[in-house]
C-alpha cells in the first residue's frame, strides 16, 4: 500500500530537518550501556541549542515549531482572502487581531476597563458572587473553579465540579518551600504583581501594597490546597455532594447567585473536590476586607487578559513567569504567539486547515494497525503476567479490550458560529472565546459525555489516555517524524509511536487509571492481594526515579512522577512484544550498521531527546509529572533485559539494574 507523505515541508525548512531516526544524532564516542540517552542524542544535543525564545528544546519543540510554521501559512492566506469560507473567516480575523500590535498600544488600557470597571464598582460583598461569575467566564481563576465533568460514580453523566485554584504561582508549594532558590522566586512574584499594578497607574506605595495583598490572600488559599501527589489519586478528590453541601461550607458566599450569573443548568449533583479549601475559603471571605478582596480579583483579570494587554503588560509577565521561571532569555516571536492562540480559542477551525494539508487517510490507516497490534501484545502481556491472579486479569482484559480508539481528529468538528471575532479588537477576541468554551462546557452538565469529544487540538504534538471516556488519542500533529517517519523501517516506528501508542494504552492501568474500570467508573476492580502486589512494583518505580536528580540539589518525585514512569516502562516493552511479533519468520538485516533490536531502541531513545535551562528542569521537576527525556530513555530501558541484551550490557554497567530492575507492566 502508497503511504503518502504526513508532513508537508513549511518554508524555510529542509528536507533533513523534516526527518526522524537518524545515525548522525548518536554519540559514539559514549558508551550505550553507561548512558543510552547521550549515545542515542549526544550529537543531537551538541547540534541544537536551546533557542532563546525557549527554556526548552526537545524533539516534541522541534515538530512543534515545523507545525506552527504550517499553521501560520494557513492563516496568513485566510486572512488575505476576501470571499473565504466562514473558516477563513473566523480564523483569519483572529489571526488579523492578534498581530495588529499598532492598534492593541493605541486602544492602551480602554478594552480591559470595561471588565477592570466592573470590580471597582463593587461597594460590598453581596455582590461579590456575580462578579466572580463573570470574571470566571471571561477565563479569570480567581479564588476556585468551576467544570463540567463526567461524575466519578456514573461516568454516563456529566456533572458540576467545584476545584480548588485562584493561585498565582505555578504550585502550591511554591507558596511554603523555605530553600534560597524559592524564597528568590517568591519575592520576585511580589515585585512583579507590583509592577503590573504600576502599569495599570497605581503610584509605587498603592502597587506594593497591592502586590503584598495578593500575596497574602493567595498564600491563605494555598494553605489548604491538595498537593499534586495527593490529587493523583482520584478518591481524595472525589466528594459527592448537592448545592446544600456546598453552600454550607462556604455559607457567606452566594452560590445561587454565582450558579444564575453563570446560567449553568440546573444542577442537582455535585463533586466538591477539597472540601476543605472550600471550609478555608469561608474563612479567607470573611477576614478578608472588600478593597483587598477588589485588589486580588483585579490581579486575577488581569492575569486572564494579558495575552491581549499593551506591549508593556506582554513584556513584564515575560520577565517573570518565562525568563525567571523558566530561563527563556528572549520573548517569543509574536506570530508564533498568534498562533498558539488561535489554536488555543479556535483549535479545531484551524485544526481542519491544518488536517487537510498536513494529515492523509492512509496515515490514519496505518496507525489503527499499529494501535491493534499493540492492543494484541499488551493482550498477551497481561495473560502472561504472574502476579495477578485470574479475576484481576479477566477484568483487565475487559478494560482493555473497551478501550477506544481516536487517530488524527476528531469525527465531528466543533461549531464556532456563535463566536463573534473581531478583527479589530484582540482583547475582546481573548475574553468572548474564553466565554464562549465556559458556557460551551457548562452546557454539558446533566447529560451524556460525548464520546467523540477531543480534548488535544489536531496540530497538538501529543498524545493522551482518557480514564472516563477509555479511550487513547493521537493528535495529527504528532504522526510526523520523528515520531512516526513512513520512509523508515519498522523497527524505528514501532520504537518511537508504537512506544507511545503503548505509554496512553498503560495509562489505563497505571497508580491513577487502575482506578478506574473499563466504563470510566472509579470502582476498585482489583483484589486486596492483586492490589498489594500492585503497589509494592510501583514503589519500585518511586524508589528508582526519586533517586535521579533533575537540577542542582533537586530531586524527581517519584511519587508524582509515577504514571508517566509505569507508563513509560510498560509501553516500550509493549512496543517490543508488538515488533517482535512483526517480524516473527522474518530475517531482517543490520540497516546502518545496526540491528533491528538495536534501531528499535535507538528509534525509542531519539524521541526523547531534548535539552532544558536549569530553571526550567528545576519548575518541571516540581510540578511536570513526567520525567526528563534522559530519565524517561536510561530509566526505562535500564529496567529491561531485551535492551541489555540487543547491546551486549553486562551487569554492573549502569544501564542493567539486573536484580533491581523495576516492572509492573
Amino acid at each position: 500500500m502508497k503511504i503518502p507523505a504526513l508532513f508537508l515541508l513549511a518554508a524555510g525548512y529542509s528536507a533533513a530537518q523534516s526527518t526522524g531516526f537518524d545515525i548522525a544524532n548518536i554519540d559514539k564516542s559514549a558508551d550505550p550501556c553507561n548512558d543510552f540517552f547521550q549515545y542515542a542524542c549526544g550529537t543531537w544535543i551538541k547540534n541544537n541549542p536551546i533557542p532563546s525564545d525557549r527554556s526548552r528544546w526537545s524533539r516534541f519543540e522541534e515538530l512543534d515549531a515545523r507545525n506552527e510554521s504550517i499553521l501560520r501559512d494557513i492563516l496568513q492566506t485566510s486572512a488575505a482572502k476576501t470571499n473565504g469560507t466562514a473558516i477563513d473567516q473566523k480564523i483569519g480575523a483572529y489571526w488579523t487581531a492578534c498581530m495588529d500590535e499598532k492598534g492593541i498600544e493605541q486602544r492602551g488600557l480602554k478594552p480591559f476597563e470595561a471588565e477592570w470597571n466592573q470590580i471597582s464598582a463593587l461597594t460590598d460583598k453581596s455582590g461579590l458572587a456575580e462578579v466572580i461569575a463573570h470574571q470566571h467566564l471571561i477565563g479569570s481563576r480567581a479564588l476556585f473553579s468551576i467544570n463540567a465533568r463526567a461524575d466519578y460514580n456514573n461516568a454516563k453523566r456529566v456533572i458540576t465540579w467545584f476545584d480548588q485554584d485562584g493561585l498565582g504561582l505555578p504550585d502550591r508549594d511554591y507558596y511554603f518551600r523555605d530553600d534560597e532558590k524559592s524564597k528568590m522566586i517568591r519575592e520576585k512574584y511580589v515585585a512583579h504583581v507590583g509592577n503590573m499594578f504600576r502599569l495599570l497607574g497605581y503610584d509605587a506605595s498603592k502597587a506594593e501594597a497591592a502586590a503584598k495583598t495578593v500575596m497574602t490572600l493567595e498564600t491563605a488559599l494555598a494553605k489548604p490546597s491538595q498537593d499534586r501527589v495527593t490529587r493523583r489519586n482520584a478518591n481524595n478528590i472525589n466528594h459527592p455532594s448537592d448545592l446544600p453541601g456546598l453552600e454550607k461550607l462556604t455559607p457567606s458566599f452566594g452560590w445561587k447567585a454565582y450558579l444564575s450569573k453563570i446560567s449553568a443548568p440546573a444542577i442537582d449533583k455535585i463533586n466538591i473536590t477539597n472540601p476543605g479549601f472550600f471550609t478555608s475559603l469561608e474563612q479567607v471571605l470573611s477576614s478578608t476586607s472588600m478593597d483587598d478582596l477588589k485588589t486580588y480579583l483585579t490581579w486575577h483579570l488581569l492575569r486572564a487578559s494579558i495575552s491581549a494587554m499593551p506591549d508593556a503588560f506582554v513584556k513584564e509577565n515575560f520577565e517573570f513567569s518565562l525568563k525567571t521561571l523558566t530561563g527563556a532569555k528572549e520573548m517569543r516571536p509574536r506570530w508564533k504567539r498568534c498562533v498558539d492562540r488561535v489554536d488555543n480559542d479556535l483549535g479545531e477551525a484551524l485544526g481542519q486547515k491544518y488536517v487537510e494539508l498536513a494529515f492523509a487517510g492512509d496515515s490514519k490507516d496505518r496507525m489503527l494497525q499499529m494501535v491493534r497490534n499493540l492492543e494484541k501484545s499488551m493482550e498477551k502481556d497481561i495473560q502472561e503476567i504472574d502476579w495477578m491472579t485470574p479475576e484481576t486479569k479477566k477484568k483487565a482484559l475487559e478494560k482493555l479490550a473497551a478501550i477506544t480508539d481516536n487517530i488524527g481528529y476528531p469525527e465531528k468538528w466543533r461549531d464556532y458560529s456563535a463566536l463573534k471575532v473581531d478583527a479589530g479588537d484582540y482583547l475582546a477576541n481573548v475574553l468572548r472565546a474564553n466565554e464562549f468554551e465556559a458556557h460551551r462546557e457548562l452546557r454539558k452538565i446533566g447529560k451524556g459525555p460525548d464520546p467523540k469529544e477531543w480534548s488535544m487540538t489536531p496540530p497538538t504534538v501529543n498524545a493522551y489516555y482518557s480514564s472516563q471516556q477509555n479511550n487513547i488519542n493521537f493528535p495529527a500533529g504528532i504522526l510526523q517524524p520523528p515520531f512516526f517517519d513512513v520512509k523508515l523501517d519498522d523497527a524505528v516506528n514501532y520504537g518511537a509511536i508504537g512506544a507511545v501508542i503503548g505509554h496512553e494504552m498503560t495509562h489505563g492501568f497505571d497508580d491513577s487509571g487502575r482506578r478506574f474500570d473499563g466504563a470510566g467508573n472509579l470502582k476498585d476492580w482489583w483484589t486486596a492481594e492483586d492490589g498489594k502486589k500492585f503497589e509494592e512494583r510501583a514503589d519500585c518505580v518511586d524508589k528508582q526515579y526519586s533517586s535521579y536528580v533533575a537540577v542542582d540539589d533537586v530531586h524527581l518525585n517519584g511519587k508524582l512522577t509515577m504514571g508517566e514512569n509505569v507508563a513509560d516502562n510498560g509501553g516500550v516493552r509493549i512496543a517490543y512484544m508488538a515488533f517482535m511479533e512483526s517480524i516473527k519468520n522474518k530475517r531482517l538485516t543490520k540497516i546502518d550498521g545496526y540491528t533491528p533490536e538495536q534501531r528499535f531502541f535507538l528509534g525509542h531513545a531519539q524521541i526523547w531527546c531534548n535539552q532544558a535551562t536549569p530553571e526550567a528542569s528545576r519548575l518541571r521537576a516540581q510540578t511536570d509529572p513526567h520525567s526528563p527525556g534522559r530519565y524517561r530513555v536510561n530509566g526505562t530501558l535500564s529496567n529491561m533485559p531485551e535492551f541489555q541484551s540487543a547491546f551486549g550490557c553486562k551487569v554492573g554497567q549502569p544501564m542493567v539494574r539486573g536484580a533491581n530492575a523495576c516492572r509492573v507492566w
